[in-house]
């Protein structure tokens, strides 16, 4: 019983953002109206700024966390801020439920993925498909961020399958220096077309 509470004890000491269920969102704290918070190009005090975010920023998507510092995407590129200045939104992930602001895209072909009240609207350059969303699957027991997404339309089904891409290996689009922290598989099946799978990378914010 000890052991237990002592282990119990150990985790309860924890950072949230080691609790934390990467990526999500985050909100800029503890910064003066009259400052920014750094943008760093390494998870250190000393390495070179890229940018800045504005001390009321909202929705800060972290998709690592490094001793202590946070891996986040500005101006398509990568970067590190002290995570003593960004505070977890609570409820990003349920179970049963993918955020809202969920945001996929993958290339060759190119396409996209969002959600439009409670539905799903894929998009390439050449058409506009509006699937309604059918469930929404995880494990519970899983602290991940791991869903499946059935939807369809007349023309067939879509499963998207959502992976955690833990750092280093995230995901990335290809043509940006961005780091994404949820890579998804798409398959299209049904209505007398040949089914087909596609291959991309998400983000929770638009």
């Amino acid at each position: 019983m000890r052991l237990a509470a002592l282990i119990l004890s150990l985790f309860a000491a924890l950072p949230a953002s080691a609790q934390s269920m990467l990526p999500t969102l985050f909100d800029v704290t503890g910064v003066a109206a009259n400052d920014r918070l750094n943008v760093r190009a390494m998870p250190d005090a000393s390495s070179s700024i890229l940018s800045e975010l504005a001390p009321d920023a909202k929705g800060v998507e972290v998709v690592a966390v490094r001793s202590g510092w946070g891996l986040v995407n500005t101006h398509e590129r990568s970067g590190w801020v002290n995570m003593r200045y960004l505070k977890e939104r609570a409820e990003v992930w349920q179970s049963g439920q993918v955020p809202t602001t969920l945001n996929c895209l993958g290339t060759e072909p190119f396409w996209s993925l969002r959600q439009v009240g409670g539905n799903l609207v894929y998009e390439t350059p050449e058409k506009s498909r509006l699937l309604q969303r059918r469930a929404v699957v995880d494990n519970p027991s899983q602290h991940s961020p791991a869903r499946s997404i059935v939807a369809g339309d007349e023309g067939g089904r879509l499963t998207v399958v959502l992976h955690p891409a833990p750092y280093p290996a995230q995901c990335s689009d290809g043509m940006s220096d961005r780091a994404f922290g949820l890579s998804a598989t798409l398959l299209f099946e049904g209505a007398g077309q040949a089914s087909r799978m596609e291959n991309g990378c998400c983000r929770l914010t638009p």
